[in-house]
């Protein structure tokens, strides 16, 4: 249709002012990081600071924007050499200046346009274009403001544009523009008020339409309180009602955002505050609420300060001046307290609104726009007290210090979550309400105008039919709707109507206004909910820009336990920092991920850290409470009571006596709180927060809290455990290994707790902490308790048991120590008994029993090697007794040519030791898994008790490793075959003549008729007495028994020798060395004859391959019968 005039949908405004805010954002973006990088020694451009060039800078600054290059060659022959890098590393500074020029350019363009068009702006009528135009206004100031705020400015404009002058032979083409444009707006403000005159018409209907919104926004908390804001159940019966406005998209309209409008915008047009009273009133409101802005990120703009600047140039401004002062010592005065109770209502509203929509989701429907509105006020208190907080003017900072805002920031998140996870709900609803309700009664309004043009009617239909054809079926469906079309048609729709000419005119029909815009919220709640909670609740300001102030209020949760429940609200925090990102700068993208991914790792690793010193802290007392029941303590309980019946004197009088175990669970009222309640209440706050989510994104990266708090229990009870032992190496101190249990078992009784405050796997905790402990080192190369209890018991049990301070006790199945000079720092027998053994297998477990063993057997192999190396000293002598032993005379003689006999029986005695030690770890590892795996026990050995005699010795080895494995005694030690084998063929490797298998087999069998000839010399010792309460020597040679029979079946396993043959062959040897004694008349020579004698039964005993009819055929049964009847005589007389 051919027209006289421009059309209104010519004129473009709302594509125009759409662009132009979201490039502003992007200007904005671009002009704040490059005023932090000139602001930053570090990442400011070298040019700046290099001293070559300073002289130079200076006097581009001077004579800018003015270029002379022709009469300072000298000032600027530096700059010369560099020119190429400079336009290099330059050309982004610079051409971000030139895009702000641009960009200013438009905008003047299009208030020029609004303004010609003479457009009605109503913030609650045609919300989407009055908002945009006031964003426009405040996002032009502030770009030109913090443009101005670049100190370095001028030296980057005018070294590039000198660096391309010397390239290119003249100046840039924009910057003589640029160059003007910086100058104006060295007073950025100042110039702007000039800018406006011509403006200040629309600027101030758009202002003054907020008088309907911002004063109803801006209330103090009682009056929120009194009108239930927010409140879902004040009013039960309307409950289901939806929440109705006239202004909806105002309700959740950021008050900052509003403000901002406000005082940047009466600084603009500042004549209308002395002619109207409205615009007095909001100016006056603003003033009051804050003492400064937001400009952008961390930049701030102080209020009052820079109106009264700005008034006190112009003539006639008293008025408003004093005004100023006024309100900046209402803002100072009242404004910190008036935000702090608001702070208080909205937590406690928000708690509410949180809870009740968790119970019942549905609500989420109808009530949608008290969630958003919630969100909204609640970010606007959570951004105003972190801007005045880093910018006090006030000496009293009580009102700047909220130790509870986590609490408001918690239930803030739990409203977003309940958005995103009920979202179909809230579709459902709103799906319905556009086709079932807004599509009708839309219908009626177009039906109902006057005039409608063809192309508002085209819109408007449109409008009708989208919503009609919707149904519930689309969100079954999982259909993705996409309403920005609709939104966009609306918005220009606000522009066709709003000019001054249009046919239909917005502002005579401001009811179509308002339901549109009711209309608009309804299909936010369809296709927009992310990007809505991204409008009312994105709090990506705390990333980079205020992370001191961010990490502070997180150390503040954590120390107020009934704060620590809602800390997992700061790594949630980190998911926003994204949001603030912008396209047109996308370099700092890597930097804001970045940041927030370590600020997110650093919150969950402190909340885990604090959760396991509450734990540990816990597990100490509990191990406290487990060491009192410990059967030592039970001693002097058990004295006062034998006294008390003998009635003596039980000491000093007034000894206080001594609390019994259980005491601390006796409470005389519910008020008394112990120090494991405050622990447990603090453990569960903090432990609700690290389960509240299962995991969070950040910037394409996955969290998980409860892994966090598991590694660190992991590493906290791997410490512990190793701490509990309390070895000390100088002393050569350790626990016992039953207290140890004891103090784990209640560890881990705490542990297991922790399942029911978080929802972790504690017995992955359990596997893997106590297996790396059945290892000789964990996954870190530290040394476990396997390591430092094997090196304890070889190097100082077993070491005093060599140096004859301790002894084995048969009956007693223990060591116990030996009365001498000087006394030992250890009870031995507190450390091998039966329950001590037990304790330690359960501790170490089959793995670490294993490695005991082995280390065991290490010891033993090199006795072995001493050993083998005597025999060949002696190998020539030892051939002749072996095959003499009928020769009594003849042997006697050979006897005296023997060298070292007393050093073979010794360490023949400590290989006996050291396996008497390992059957009683045996027997105890037996024990243990005979409780914990009897079925798998008894199998194993079933299998070890039916090997078939035929079966080949490697298969038997076999079985017998797994039979060891489970503490089950074999006739072959494994584990010694193993030790021995592998000595002999580390021995073969050292020797350049290798040995024979012959000559070794020769040596294992010399090495046993050493033995045998040599145990008459026993006799001669005074310590070799036979002690029938402990059915053993003192000097511990009735250990010979175990270690002849190991040593003969284990050397004669690797050479494929016959065991039964050659231990014959030693009992024949043995029994006539033994029968010479017995003609002995020497007394000293023959002491303890009877005792030695015991040692052939012992042997035979012990060995599953020698019987009593073999021995009877060598040694008459009599002499044992006589030698035991002698010692239990001797034993009696002595004890008498």
């Amino acid at each position: 249709m051919s027209r006289g005039v421009i059309q209104p949908s010519q004129q473009k405004l709302a594509e125009k002012l759409t662009i132009l805010n979201d490039r502003g954002i992007g200007m904005l973006t671009r002009v704040y990081n490059i005023k932090k990088a000139c602001g930053d020694p570090k990442a400011k451009p070298s040019y700046l600071v290099d001293k070559n060039l300073e002289s130079a800078v200076k006097f581009i600054v001077r004579k800018f924007p003015a270029v002379e290059t022709r009469n300072n060659n000298q000032q600027l022959a530096q700059l010369q050499k560099e020119k190429s890098e400079i336009l290099k590393n330059l050309a982004l500074y610079y051409f971000t200046f030139v895009d702000v020029m641009e960009f200013k350019d438009h905008v003047c363009e299009l208030l020029n346009t609004i303004d010609a068009c003479q457009v009605f702006f109503d913030i609650t009528v045609n919300f989407d274009l009055t908002k945009n135009y006031l964003d426009l206004v405040v996002t032009y100031t502030t770009l030109m403001t913090i443009l101005s705020r670049i100190e370095e400015r001028k030296a980057i404009i005018g070294l590039y544009n000198y660096a391309h002058e010397m390239t290119h032979g003249a100046s840039d083409r924009e910057y003589p523009r640029l160059g003007q444009m910086i100058v104006d707006y060295e007073n950025p403000l100042k110039k702007l008020m000039e800018e406006f005159v011509p403006h200040g018409k629309s600027l101030s209907d758009a202002l003054i339409s907020l008088q309907m919104v911002y004063p109803r926004r801006n209330l103090s908390a009682d009056q929120w309180r009194n009108a239930q804001l927010l409140s879902l159940i004040s009013a039960p019966s309307t409950m289901l009602n939806p929440a109705q406005s006239d202004t909806m998209p105002c309700e959740y309209l950021s008050l900052d955002a509003m403000e901002k409008w406000i005082v940047f915008g009466f600084i603009l047009c500042h004549a209308v505050l002395n002619s109207d009273a409205a615009a007095l009133s909001l100016w006056k409101l603003a003033l009051q609420s804050s003492t400064c802005l937001c400009l952008f990120r961390d930049e701030v703009f102080h209020v009052h300060k820079a109106a009264e600047d700005l008034f006190v140039n112009i003539r006639g401004y008293n008025k408003r001046i004093n005004d100023i002062r006024e309100c900046k010592e209402q803002a100072l005065s009242h404004a910190g307290s008036m935000h702090r109770e608001r702070r208080k209502f909205l937590r406690s509203a928000l708690k509410e609104l949180a809870t009740v929509l968790a119970d019942q989701p549905g609500l989420l429907g109808p009530k949608a726009l008290f969630v958003f509105m919630a969100l909204s006020f609640a970010r606007d208190e959570i951004i105003w007290l972190l801007r005045h907080a880093d910018n006090i003017q006030k000496k009293s900072t009580d009102d700047f210090i909220d130790k509870h805002i986590a609490e408001l920031i918690f239930y803030m998140e739990e409203l977003r979550a309940h958005v995103r996870k009920y979202g179909p709900v809230m579709q459902r609803y709103y799906v319905q309400y556009l086709s079932g309700f807004d599509a009708v009664v839309l219908n009626e309004l177009v039906q109902n105008l006057s005039v409608c043009p063809e192309d508002e009617s085209i819109i408007m239909s449109s409008f009708v039919n989208t919503m009609t054809s919707l149904s519930v079926k689309q969100v079954e469906d999982g259909e993705v709707f996409d309403f920005r079309g609709l939104r966009l048609d609306w918005f220009r729709l606000q522009a066709y109507t709003s000019v001054s000419k249009a046919s239909l005119g917005i502002a005579d029909h401001k009811e179509l206004g308002k339901m549109m815009n009711t209309i608009i919220f309804h299909t936010k709640m369809v296709d927009s909910l992310v990007e809505m909670l991204v409008e009312t609740s994105d709090l990506s300001i705390f990333c980079s820009f205020y992370s001191r102030a961010f990490e502070k209020m997180f150390q503040q949760c954590l120390e107020l336990p009934s704060q620590s429940r809602h800390s997992i609200c700061f790594p949630l925090l980190c998911t926003h920092f994204m949001s603030c990102t912008h396209e047109l700068c996308p370099e700092e993208r890597h930097h804001i991920g970045d940041r927030s991914l370590s600020l997110c790792n650093m919150f969950l690793d402190e909340m885990a850290k604090q959760a396991r010193n509450l734990i540990t802290d816990i597990c100490t007392e509990q191990c406290t409470l487990s060491d009192q029941l410990l059967p030592k303590h039970c001693a002097k309980t058990i004295s006062q009571a034998v006294n008390k019946k003998s009635k003596k004197a039980t000491g000093k009088k007034g000894e206080p006596e001594r609390e019994k175990p259980g005491v601390e669970s006796m409470r005389k009222n519910r008020l008394l709180v112990t120090n494991l309640d405050k622990l447990h209440t603090a453990l569960s706050e903090l432990c609700f927060s690290i389960n509240y989510v299962p995991n969070l994104a950040v910037w394409e990266h996955t969290f998980t809290p409860r892994e966090y708090l598991t590694s660190h229990l992991e590493i906290r009870f791997t410490k512990s455990i190793v701490g509990m032992t309390m070895y000390n190496q100088a002393t050569q101190e350790i626990a016992k290994p039953s207290e140890l249990l004891t103090s784990v078992r209640a560890y881990m009784t705490v542990l297991q707790s922790i399942e029911n405050y978080v929802t972790i796997d504690i017995t992955r905790v359990f596997n893997n902490v106590l297996l790396q402990q059945t290892q000789h080192l964990d996954s870190h190369g530290e040394p476990t308790i396997t390591s430092l209890y094997t090196n304890w018991y070889l190097e100082t049990l077993l070491r005093q048991v060599s140096n004859g301070h301790i002894a084995y006790f048969p009956a007693m199945k223990a060591f116990v120590n030996l009365p001498t000079e000087n006394e030992l720092t250890f009870n031995a027998e507190e450390y091998s008994d039966i329950s001590e053994m037990r304790s330690l297998s359960e501790l170490l477990g089959p793995y670490g029993m294993k490695f005991l063993s082995e280390s065991l057997m290490w010891h033993i192999s090199s006795q072995v090697a001493e050993l083998k190396k005597l025999v060949v000293e002696n190998m020539e002598v030892l051939t002749q007794m072996r095959t003499s032993f009928d020769k009594p005379e003849h042997m006697a003689a050979l006897f005296k040519k023997l060298t070292s006999v007393d050093s073979v029986l010794k360490r023949m005695t400590i290989i006996g030791v050291i396996l008497s030690f390992r059957s009683l770890a045996q027997e105890a590892l037996r024990d243990v898994l005979s409780c914990h795996i009897p079925f798998l026990v008894s199998s194993v050995e079933d299998f070890k008790d039916h090997i078939p005699r035929e079966t080949d010795m490697k298969v038997a080895m076999n079985v017998y490793e797994l039979s060891s494995a489970a503490g089950l005694p074999c006739e072959i030690d494994p584990a010694l075959v193993v030790a021995l084998s592998s000595q002999k063929s580390g021995e073969t490797r050292m020797q350049k003549d290798n040995i024979s298998p012959e000559e070794e087999y020769k040596i294992a069998c010399l090495l046993m008729v050493f033995v045998a000839v040599s145990l008459p010399t026993l006799a001669s010792n005074v310590m070799s007495q036979y002690s029938p309460a402990i059915e053993g020597h003192c000097n511990n040679i009735h250990c010979l028994a175990k270690a002849i029979n190991q040593i003969a079946a284990a050397l004669f396993t690797i050479h494929k020798g016959s065991i039964e043959d050659r231990l014959k062959e030693f009992l024949a040897l043995a029994s006539s060395s033994l029968l010479k004694i017995g003609q002995e008349t020497d007394k000293m020579t023959t002491r303890n004859r009877e005792s030695v004698y015991l040692l052939l039964d012992m042997i035979v005993q012990e060995s599953p391959f020698l019987t009593m009819d073999l021995l009877e055929s060598c040694f008459p049964y009599v002499l044992l019968r006589n030698a035991y009847h002698a010692v239990y005589k001797q034993s009696i007389s002595a004890n008498a």
